[in-house]
């Protein structure tokens, strides 16, 4: 022996060392990346307030457990100088989380990747048992089926429902579109079949609005956003939910924003709630197809309306429905900003459809009826994801893996 270190060994404990000092990093790096914060090795290192050499550490350590990829040697943009950085994306071949959706005019099933991929979609169907069990099982076996097709790892599964879930029962307080009874243990039924099905990794449960929300601040139209407002209508009733510094506002049960239930029409429908002229019966494709003077099809709620807004807006009567619907919805958002104070609103759903519609009617609306609309105006912006639910049921299954990627994964 001639006494000198090998530096291959040196090396080895260097990265170790790294790496340990970086361990803790290895959630909020891999969330970056899943939300698209860091595109690079360098914006990393800047968001993460490391070192170069931990920042590689850590991203080196997220590649190897198959979450993301790194690009060493990426093309240098026209004009700049020096060695472009690193380039960090998702692992396009990486890890699933089941996706399950269930609404008043069906269910769907879907497995989604980091930065909110859709990897495969099973065919959606339009039969809705009054058994949440027989429903719920359908549901978890579609998804069971996509991932013994794909081949892919499951890292859990999410579900997410037309109702407000109490916490920490995860039972559904109001399914009242889907005919189930009140109170349905929907998280323990999900868990029990998602296990019967054998499929690895957590199972939860959450209300639809409040994960279309989610989804559209991580990887949306609400992306960037401190204080983000979604209201929805879906394929029956209206939805709401609140971002607050990135994390969902649920209050002390669950059952935070139930914005359904503000009174926009006093002389109007009658409510499920007992009360009249809510948002939830004065908004909703149901409301709109009544206004409009047309009977509900065979077809989806939603499908018929948005398809008939689309087709039909120069017709006097589908023009001066969307116009009623569009004053009732800027009324309740004027209310919600009074007292919530966003600093951005989105809408999905057929309130998508008459923002887009009509755009400058609605901020109008919520301009005139609410302070902060007169003092500064609220940006008010249409959903941007597909499916954002299924998406957001996802980010509850990919949520331990964001917390602790060793943890979930190693």
């Amino acid at each position: 022996m001639n006494g000198k270190a090998d530096p291959r060994a040196e090396g080895e404990v260097t990265t170790r060392t790294r790496l340990e000092r970086g361990r803790g990093a290895l959630g909020p790096a891999l969330e970056l990346v899943h939300t698209g914060r860091a595109p690079t090795r360098a914006v990393l290192t800047a968001e993460l307030g490391v070192t170069r050499a931990t920042a590689g550490a850590v991203a080196a350590e997220l590649e190897a457990l198959g979450l993301i990829r790194i690009d060493a040697k990426p093309s240098a943009a026209a004009g700049s100088q020096g060695r472009p950085s690193h380039r960090l994306s998702v692992a396009e071949e990486g890890p699933v989380a089941l996706a399950a959706q269930v609404h008043a005019d069906g269910f769907r099933a879907a497995l989604v990747g980091l930065g909110g991929r859709t990897v495969a979609t099973a065919p959606g169907c339009e039969i809705i048992d009054a058994d949440p069990a027989q429903v719920i099982g359908s549901v978890v076996d579609a998804g069971a089926r996509l991932l013994r097709e794909t081949g892919r790892r499951c890292v859990g599964a999410g579900l997410a429902v037309p109702s407000a879930v109490a916490e920490p029962e995860g039972t559904a307080l109001n399914p009242l579109h889907l005919a189930w009874p009140a109170g349905a243990q929907v998280r323990e039924i999900f868990t029990e079949r998602v296990r019967a099905a054998g499929i690895g990794g957590p199972a939860f449960a959450a209300n639809d609005v409040n994960l279309a929300a989610l989804a559209e601040h991580r990887h949306g139209a609400g992306r960037g956003a401190r204080d983000l407002l979604c209201v929805a209508t879906g394929h029956r009733g209206v939805g709401g939910a609140l971002v607050l510094d990135g994390r969902l506002h649920t209050g002390s049960s669950g059952l935070a924003l139930e914005v359904g239930h503000l009174t926009v029409n006093p002389e109007g429908r009658p409510c499920h709630c007992g009360s009249r002229g809510c948002l939830d019966v004065e908004t909703d494709p149901l409301a709109f197809l009544t206004e409009a003077g047309r009977e509900p099809g065979p077809e989806g709620l939603l499908v018929q309306a948005r398809t008939l807004l689309r087709d039909a807006y120069a017709d006097p009567a589908v023009r001066s429905a969307a116009e009623a619907l569009i004053d009732r919805l800027g009324l309740g958002l004027a209310g919600l900003v009074n007292i919530l104070n966003p600093d951005r609103i989105i809408l999905g759903g057929l309130h998508r459809a008459l923002l887009e519609a009509d755009p400058e009617r609605l901020r109008a609306v919520v301009a005139d009826r609410s302070l902060w609309g007169r003092s500064g105006s609220v940006p008010i912006l249409a959903c941007t994801l597909d499916h954002n639910s299924l998406v957001g049921a996802a980010e509850l299954a990919w949520q331990p893996v964001l917390d602790d990627p060793l943890g979930a994964l190693g």
